[in-house]
């Protein structure tokens, strides 16, 4: 997918237009609102004027069909045979008192309304002699209230249900001192990007550390949801700031509200979110946690609502309509995007009980598993509305990604007994190795994006997370080809190493071609930018995991020194523009995948294996750890109710 721009999306990503910041509230908006708000009082006031006036016009015909309608339904039927007066002799004495009680109830109905127009006056009045500011006060003051009581309703106890046996979510101490120094380090450039973070941008989706201010993209729609904070929690639990932490969750407790007239990305709202709250429950054991991430996946839910039961691209959070993005082919939904839902998913009917999110996602796989591959490949495009595959564009960088990595992990989350998902990813990586996975002139192996029968010899930073999947998948690989697919992961990573390596600032560029002489490096000016992106340094920690071997660290530390050499400002960390640039110029956004993958690896890589030991944890695609679920079927909950 070609653009004029590319905007940074975390985890596996997919190019989208970067509409830049997100449009908060202006001042003129704001004058708007209160103009509004007091000629409502004015009209009211004359609406109840005329209400008044309606009643005080006399109009007999009016009295005499009420007091009719009121005979009819209140007088008792009185039996004469038992003494009582008839029907009749009953209404004409009763006449009189009638009128008499109806011309009482009228004056008492005028003063009422008297009342109720001066008074409305009189509030109309008050709201007149107040401030603007004043005014927007109160009315903050009432939505806040609106708020609570929605979170009230919201607030649903959850039922009660087995946490996994969680191992190693503290520890990893190295013993070597130059080791724990590095990882040290890491650990204070987190604590740099959080501290500016808070003082700059708190509750905003990201920052701008060079203006100092918030920042915000299409993909959080316009609404202010603290990307930044829920990406970021499980690093700071890992990392031990647990002040940090605390003040997350407080925020999430009392600010974090999906009852917005926003839309988002279904797709990047499910990795950070979603991932990210169920994540800080695994690892804190908070509920509020949980209860959020359930609040939330409620609100995804509509975007399903479509003929193939493919989701939409993005949905409103408060009318649940779906659409997809503009530039996608046909209308088409995208493979990485209704891909990348089943970890997160199986795990909340996990933990509610409720099978409604499985089968979400496992009807997609089911209609995938229906459909002809070209080549055995899996197109970037779906139809939402014929199921029909768009263009035949295939790739394992941005737009196809993480569909694969979420097989491979759906395997493993399920403690290896959900051999369709491993059937699935075998398959596919045995057609993306036969067609897009090639060896350079100078012996790098890389893998091209195949478009429309063509081979395109070009590999994004994002595919670079290849690397750490073929090792995650070497165990339990057909054939006994793990030695096989963790050489290639070496491969991998060794020529998105080169990426770096061959550029001035020691950063990768967002993506490197491999034609003719020029080998990893950018021939495009708007591929040359490095935007905190976490995919190369994730390879070197799972391949570290696999071999220990001391490279990994080395290049990971090569990266950290370039991070916090060019990227680093006072007002945190950002991207820059050109990393074959001595003077590169800033692209003063920290992203909040930053926080969530990038040095969390990095911390990871100078840990010790047993910090989230992958038998035991696997990664959502934003470095989300969930815990592996060792139930003899997933498709049931861990709820014992449910059960």
């Amino acid at each position: 997918m070609t653009t004029p721009a590319l905007l940074p999306l975390s985890g596996r990503r997919l190019p989208a237009l970067n509409l830049g910041a997100s449009s908060f509230p202006h001042h003129r908006a704001t004058l708007r609102l209160s103009e509004k708000f007091i000629l409502l009082l004015i009209l009211s006031a004359f609406i109840t004027l005329c209400f008044g006036a309606f009643f005080f016009l006399p109009d007999s015909s009016k009295h005499k069909r009420f007091d009719l309608g009121l005979e009819d339904v209140l007088i008792p039927h009185v039996d004469t045979s038992k003494g009582g007066k008839s029907l009749g002799s009953f209404l004409i004495h009763g006449q009189g008192h009638d009128e008499h009680r109806h011309r009482e109830e009228e004056e008492r109905l005028r003063n009422k309304i008297r009342a109720d127009h001066e008074k409305a006056l009189e509030e109309a009045k008050e709201k007149l002699k107040k401030s603007r500011d004043e005014i927007q006060a109160e009315i903050q003051t009432e939505k806040n209230k609106v708020v609570q009581e929605l979170k009230k309703k919201d607030s649903k106890p959850l039922p009660p249900v087995p946490l996994p046996n969680l191992i190693g979510i503290n520890s990893g101490e190295p013993a070597d001192p130059d080791i724990r120094e590095k990882r040290n380090k890491i650990k204070e450039m987190m604590k740099h990007a959080w501290d500016n973070y808070r003082q700059y941008g708190w509750g905003h989706n990201e920052l701008k550390p060079i203006a100092r201010k918030g920042h915000s993209t299409n993909i959080f729609g316009n609404s202010q949801m603290g990307a930044t904070i829920v990406d970021a929690l499980d690093t700071l639990y890992i990392m031990g700031l647990h002040d940090e932490f605390r003040e997350g969750q407080e925020w999430i407790d009392k600010n974090l509200d999906f009852s917005v007239n926003s839309e988002v990305s279904v797709f990047e709202v499910n990795i950070r979110f979603i991932g990210g709250l169920l994540a800080a429950y695994y690892l804190s054991g908070q509920e509020i946690f949980k209860i959020k991430a359930v609040q939330l996946a409620g609100k995804l839910l509509p975007a399903f609502n479509t003929p193939t039961g493919i989701p939409w691209a993005m949905v409103n959070l408060k009318s649940g309509v779906g659409r997809n993005w503009g530039w996608a082919s046909a209308g088409s939904s995208i493979l990485a995007e209704f891909g990348t839902l089943h970890m997160e998913f199986v795990h909340l009917s996990y933990l509610t009980g409720d099978p409604v999110y499985y089968n979400k996602v496992m009807h997609i796989r089911k209609l995938l598993q229906k459909m002809d591959r070209p080549n055995g490949l899996y197109p970037n495009y779906l139809n939402p509305r014929t199921g029909r595959w768009g263009q035949h564009h295939t790739s394992v960088g941005g737009l196809g990604d993480s569909f694969y990595e979420y097989l491979l992990k759906a395997w493993l989350m399920s403690d290896k007994t959900d051999t369709e998902a491993r059937k699935m990813y075998d398959d596919a990586i045995e057609a993306i190795e036969k067609h897009l996975i090639r060896k350079s002139n100078g012996g790098l192996t890389f893998i091209g994006e195949w478009k429309n029968g063509h081979l395109e010899r070009k590999m994004g930073h994002l595919t670079c997370f290849a690397g750490g999947m073929f090792a995650l998948g070497a165990d339990g690989s057909r054939d006994d080809k793990a030695g096989h697919y963790l050489q290639l992961g070496a491969e991998i990573a060794h020529t998105c190493h080169e990426s770096y390596d061959r550029t001035t600032l020691k950063l990768g560029p967002e993506a490197f071609k491999f034609d003719g002489g020029v080998e990893a490096v950018a021939v495009r000016q708007n591929e040359k930018y490095y935007i905190l992106r976490p995919e190369v340094i994730e390879t070197y920690w799972y391949m570290w995991r696999f071999t220990h071997d001391p490279k990994y660290r080395q290049w990971g530390w090569e990266a950290t020194q370039a991070i916090d050499k060019y990227c680093r400002v006072s007002g945190g960390f950002s991207g820059v523009k050109d990393v074959y640039s001595s003077s590169p110029t800033y692209d003063d956004v920290q992203q909040s995948f930053f926080l969530a993958e990038t040095l969390k690896y990095l911390y990871l890589l100078f840990s010790n294996d047993d910090l989230l030991p992958l038998d035991n944890w696997v990664f959502n695609t934003e470095a989300h750890p969930l815990p592996v679920l060792h139930l003899a079927n997933t498709t049931l909950s861990g709820n014992p109710a449910y059960r």
